[in-house]
């Protein structure tokens, strides 16, 4: 069910297909950055634990 856009489909198409590209991006990075940030907190936990 999609609206008629007229002259103006791939602008608009294309606009949605960008935002949604970089909102994955964004989604992707930052559990990229999540897991680096854990593996370094932890790494820093064990070596105050350790001595």
């Amino acid at each position: 069910m999609m609206p008629d856009l007229g002259k103006y489909a791939f602008a608009v198409l294309a606009s949605y297909g960008v935002s949604l590209t970089l909102l994955a991006a964004l989604v992707g990075w930052s559990v990229w950055r999540y897991r680096a940030v854990k593996a370094a907190l932890e790494a820093a936990e064990a070596r105050v634990r350790k001595g």
